[in-house]
This record gives structure tokens, C-alpha cells and sequence, in this order.
């Protein structure tokens, strides 16, 4: 292996011939040998897109040389298409700010730029990382808008995963609308619900939980790109900052906007904040319905068993036949994992300092890998689990006939407390609440079967009133 020899304003350093990075990128290698965690491809392709916008920019403003900036243009287009992404080694807990990444991108497409121009790489005379890669550029506000770019590139695909699982609700809700079941709350008999109507009420749930991701997102559109160091634009064009923005529109099929305030762009990360905050919620939302198809699909004999997960893997070693939900309690495990990254960001948001948050490596990974991870499990959450889920309709049944929610449709007929002695010796007997109103003479069949009508006590409504008359007997 040969080397070549870098220097920077600490001195000198032997890099791998073979690499594009260069010797700030090295230093912190040795600096932060932390997690073994890399910076996530959606990102390095951000700092790109803005490497390539930032590049257009200043060529066209005369400040950038035609032929260095085309060079940078094209190093970037190919890390983009994926090209190099093994070049980019800085742990994501590093140095504050970013600053070691974003050399690490300086570096990588500024060599790149050399050997397109046929130069050799660590010649810094024909394209240098600092001078023209970061030209009108500082990590302070380069990081904050590849944060907010990555973030839009990789909503792309989550959005449509989340869109894909509440129609599967839906699904699930027209095919389960007919079968009623027992309501339970407080974990006890309530008044009967439809299956179907709960599988609609978790589509809802996603509905909302996706329009607050996308609302949250519309608060990350606005770039602070050309603020330089401290949001004053120190070293910029004028123009600069309107010509990125818009190129980085072009390039991505976003539409970004220049902020009102660049400091406040810079200083404040509270839409990241929103946006985690978003898939926190996401997250609490998905491990309430994850808890509650464990719940009803327990058993198969010693619990509700009203539904039925699909069987995807053996469920112990010792006891043979068992099927656990292991697609609902990965659910669960990754939403566990959301809810605490929301926290780190959370914190690392609250610890910036004047002009600048140092925190926000640790604040886009986690927010990253929350997307990632969210992304992943709903696709096969979706396909594994609830595509397959079946209802056990006469278990349904049975639950509802024999459950004390159903007193709760002789209110109106017979009053509160008379109600309940019913509901009390029913618990008491064994005996359901429809054979002793027929056995204590309190309504005929009839008016029992019309009372009494489950179909008809999951929609607003009094089941056995006609008018204003009831069906009570003389």
C-alpha cells in the first residue's frame, strides 16, 4: 500500500493512496474510534446535492473557475448515484457541529474533482476541499440544511410505507365490519364494538399520525445554506444563498425556501425537534395497536383468541407447536427505540450555545435511524402480519353474548340500578344476561332479541325503542 502526504494548519500526516479523503478526515478517524457508525447514506447524499448547488452557484456568480466547478458538479452527481459512499468514515459522534463530516465531503469530492481534471489526488492546486468545494460555505450552515434535505429524501419512502399500512387497516376494517365482539375497557366487559370498527379506528390513527410527519416536515423546508459561520453570510454573494436554494429545489424535486432569518435557521433545531417529535408519536400510537392485536390474538385456548396473526416462525425452543406475535412485538421493540431517540434529540437540541448547536451529528442520526427503522419494520409489519390477520368469528360471538357490557342497552328500558342487579347476578349465575330477562319475565323474547340487538348497539341509537315508547313489559 503507498501513501500520500497531506498537510493542514497542524502539520503533516501519511493518507492510503487509494482514498479520496484526505487528512482531516484521517485525524478524525483517530480522534473517533466511537461506535463504528458511519454517517447514513440519505445524508451523505444531502451534503451532495448541496455541494453540487453550492458549485452551480458560485460558477455562476464568476466565482468559482467553469471547469473546477463542473469537476466538483460531477464528483457529486456520482456520489449521489451512490458511487463512494464507502469514502465517507467519520463516526457520527464526532467532533460538534459536524465539522469532521464535513470535511470528510470536502476532501472526498474535491479529489474526486482532481482526477476528473487528470490530476492526482492530494494535489490541493487543482482543487482544494476549503478554497473552492466550501467555497461561501462554513459546516455551521452546510450541516443544518443537509440535515433538513436528508430528512425530506428519506420521508419519501416512509410516507408511502405509512400510507400503505393504514389502507391495510382499512382492508381489515371492511373485511372484519361485520363480526361483533365484546368492547372492553379497563381491560373489563363493555358494550359490544365491531371488529371492523376497530381495524377503521387504527387506519384513522395512522391518517393523523402521517398528517402530523407531514406537517412537521413542511417546517424543515426553510435552508439556512448561506448564512456562513454565524447567519450573517460573511464571504457570500449576495446572491448566493437564492441561487443555492433554488438549484437544491431543481435538484431534488423539493420545494425549499429561503428562511426569514438565517440565524435563527442556524441557532434554533427546534423543526427537527417537531419532526422527531412527530415519530414519537408515530412510534406510541403503533405500540398501542401492537399491544392491543397481542391482546386479542392471545391464547389460542387460554386467551381472547378473537383474531388470529399469522404463524411466521416458531415461537419457543422448548415447548413444541408454540407460535408467538414476533412481528408485533418487533413492532413494539422499534417503537420503543423511536420514542427513546426522540429523547437524545430532544436533549441535544436544548444544548446549543449562542450562534450554534455543536449537537446536530447526534440530533440527524437519530432522527435517521428512526426513519430507517420505522420504514423497515412497517413493510414487513404490513405484509407479515397484518395482511394474513383472521378473525375468529364465533369466539367474537360467544365473548359478546356472554359479556356484562351488554347491560348497558337496558338503561333506557329498566334504569341504571335495575340494570346492574342483572349485570351482578349474571357475574354471579353463570348465566348470561339474555336468559334472565326472559327468565325473570322482565321482556318477552321478542322484545329481548330486538333490545338485546348487538348489530344494532355498536351504532348510535337505542335498540328497542320504537318512538318514544318502550318495549318494556306491563
Amino acid at each position: 500500500m503507498g501513501f500520500r502526504r497531506e498537510h493542514d494548519s497542524l502539520g503533516e500526516k501519511d493518507i492510503p493512496e487509494e482514498v479520496y479523503f484526505g487528512i482531516q478526515t484521517q485525524r478524525a478517524l483517530e480522534n473517533f474510534p466511537v461506535s463504528g457508525i458511519g454517517p447514513h447514506p440519505d445524508f451523505v447524499r444531502a451534503c451532495a446535492f448541496l455541494k453540487i448547488a453550492a458549485a452551480h452557484a458560485n460558477r455562476e456568480l464568476g466565482l468559482l473557475e467553469k471547469k473546477i466547478a463542473d469537476a466538483i458538479i460531477r464528483a457529486g452527481h456520482e456520489v449521489v448515484e451512490g458511487k463512494l459512499l464507502d469514502q465517507f468514515v467519520v463516526d457520527v459522534f464526532q467532533a460538534g457541529a459536524g465539522t469532521s463530516h464535513h470535511m470528510n465531503v470536502n476532501e472526498v469530492l474535491a479529489n474526486r474533482a482532481i482526477e476528473l481534471l487528470g490530476g492526482n489526488k492530494g494535489d490541493y492546486s487543482i482543487v482544494h476541499p476549503n478554497d473552492h468545494v466550501n467555497m461561501g460555505q462554513s459546516t455551521n450552515d452546510v450541516f443544518p440544511t443537509a440535515m433538513r434535505i436528508a430528512v425530506w429524501v428519506s420521508c419519501e419512502n416512509l410516507i408511502p410505507v405509512l400510507k400503505k399500512l393504514e389502507k391495510g387497516f382499512q382492508k381489515k376494517g371492511k373485511e372484519f365490519d361485520s363480526i361483533v365482539k365484546s368492547g372492553r375497557t379497563h381491560l373489563q366487559d363493555a358494550s359490544p364494538i365491531r371488529l371492523g370498527q376497530e381495524f377503521k379506528a387504527y387506519s384513522r390513527i395512522i391518517n393523523r399520525a402521517v398528517s402530523n410527519i407531514e406537517e412537521a416536515l413542511e417546517s424543515l423546508k426553510e435552508l439556512s445554506i448561506g448564512g456562513s459561520a454565524v447567519g450573517t453570510g460573511l464571504n457570500t454573494d449576495p446572491a448566493y444563498r437564492e441561487k443555492v436554494v433554488e438549484r437544491l429545489s431543481e435538484l431534488t424535486a423539493f420545494d425549499f425556501q429561503v428562511p426569514q432569518d438565517m440565524r435563527e435557521e442556524m441557532e434554533s433545531m427546534a423543526p427537527f425537534v417537531k419532526f422527531s417529535g412527530a415519530l414519537k408519536l408515530l412510534a406510541i400510537e403503533l405500540t398501542k395497536i401492537a399491544n392491543d392485536l397481542r391482546l386479542m390474538s392471545s391464547g389460542p385456548k387460554t386467551g381472547l383468541s378473537e383474531i388470529n396473526l399469522p404463524p411466521v416462525q416458531p415461537g419457543s425452543s422448548i415447548m413444541p407447536g408454540k407460535v408467538n406475535p414476533v412481528m408485533a412485538e418487533a413492532l413494539n421493540m422499534v417503537c420503543f427505540q423511536v420514542i427513546g431517540n426522540d429523547l437524545t434529540v430532544s436533549m441535544a437540541a436544548q444544548a446549543g450555545q449562542l450562534e450554534l448547536n455543536v449537537m446536530m451529528p447526534v440530533i440527524i442520526y437519530n432522527i435517521l435511524y428512526s426513519i430507517d427503522i420505522l420504514e423497515n419494520i412497517l413493510k414487513v409489519f404490513t405484509e407479515k402480519c397484518l395482511a394474513g390477520i383472521t378473525a375468529n368469528s364465533e369466539r367474537c360471538r360467544d365473548y359478546v353474548e356472554k359479556s356484562m357490557g351488554l347491560a348497558a342497552a337496558l338503561n333506557p328500558h329498566i334504569g341504571y340500578e335495575k340494570a346492574a342487579e342483572i349485570a351482578k347476578e349474571a357475574n354471579r349465575t353463570g348465566k348470561t344476561i339474555r336468559e334472565l330477562l326472559i327468565e325473570k319475565k322482565i321482556f318477552t323474547k321478542e322484545q329481548v332479541d330486538r333490545i338485546l340487538d348487538i348489530r344494532k348497539m355498536t351504532e348510535p341509537g337505542i335498540p328497542g325503542k320504537t318512538k318514544n315508547h318502550s318495549e318494556k313489559k306491563d
